[in-house]
């Protein structure tokens, strides 16, 4: 799982490179297109068969999870790269909150706290630390995360139908692919040079990698330790802001991220399990 959350953090170092010469949709095209190829491959060497009768789950899935990423994409453009990959981070919390929908479970006491303690977080996270020409993007952030914590649920419920990971993370580069490539169309496209490619293979390298180490991490993992764990894409994500960027939060951002994350880690063990 630290591995996983190096790679996504990696992924999002390369696309806010990527966005001085392209654009969020262009780079989760490409990173969906070569992510796809690295599947493809794996699926053949697997001999795993693609046909199977949950398409509207995938389907599903990859919708939500591939809107999620063009918005995370642009946010990584107009945001301090914590902060971005913070608001996308809520998708934990927001997974808690539709799964409690869903089983039409009551909002117990401990489980209320704890979202009550993530929305405090954004809160802190959005205002005032964020400038009013900024405001808009931390939205767009937000909504980010709401749809990858559908998508998770997306997931979840592949998981219980017994659809094997390299499976489910062909389809969602499938849909990806697809869906991001038609939107591209429809803006002013820009044509990749050769010394892009190395950036483009890298994005859609790490991208999957972490998929796949992130799955098998819980696959064989305690749910718990791993989803805590996931949350050190944050720390390297401040980190090589930081470094490369120079970005320095206030003290109210790093405060709402702490509340946050621990939110997230507090709703795997309060969220509904059955």
């Amino acid at each position: 799982m630290i591995l996983a959350g190096l790679l996504f953090a990696c992924m999002s170092v390369l696309a806010k490179f990527g966005a001085a010469h392209f654009s969020s949709n262009e780079l989760v095209f490409y990173r969906s297109f070569f992510g796809l190829l690295v599947v493809t491959a794996m699926l053949r060497h697997k001999g795993t068969v693609l046909a199977n009768p949950h398409w509207r789950s995938h389907l599903w899935r990859g919708l939500s999870g591939t809107v999620a990423m063009i918005l995370f994409f642009y946010c990584i453009t107009t945001l301090p790269l914590a902060t971005a990959v913070t608001l996308n981070y809520t998708s934990s919390l927001f997974l808690t909150l539709l799964t409690t929908l869903v089983l039409k479970e009551r909002f117990h006491l401990p489980l209320t706290a704890c979202v009550i303690l993530g929305f405090a977080g954004i809160v802190l996270l959005l205002h005032p630390t964020l400038e009013r020409e900024q405001f808009f993007s931390g939205l767009l952030g937000l909504l980010s995360g709401f749809l990858a914590g559908v998508a998770l649920m997306n997931v979840r419920q592949l998981g219980l139908l017994g659809e094997p990971a390299v499976r489910v993370v062909f389809y969602f580069n499938l849909i990806a692919t697809l869906f991001s490539g038609v939107w591209m169309l429809q803006e002013e496209l820009h044509a990749p040079a050769l010394a892009d490619l190395p950036l483009l293979l890298a994005l859609g390298a790490t991208a999957t990698f972490a998929q796949l180490a992130m799955t098998r991490a819980y696959r064989t993992g305690k749910t718990m330790v791993v989803g805590s764990l996931a949350y050190s894409t944050i720390v390297f994500a401040s980190l090589f802001g930081i470094a490369l960027w120079g970005e320095v939060l206030p003290l109210s951002s790093w405060l709402g991220m702490a509340f946050i994350i621990a939110s997230g880690m507090l709703s795997l063990r309060l969220s509904p399990k059955h």
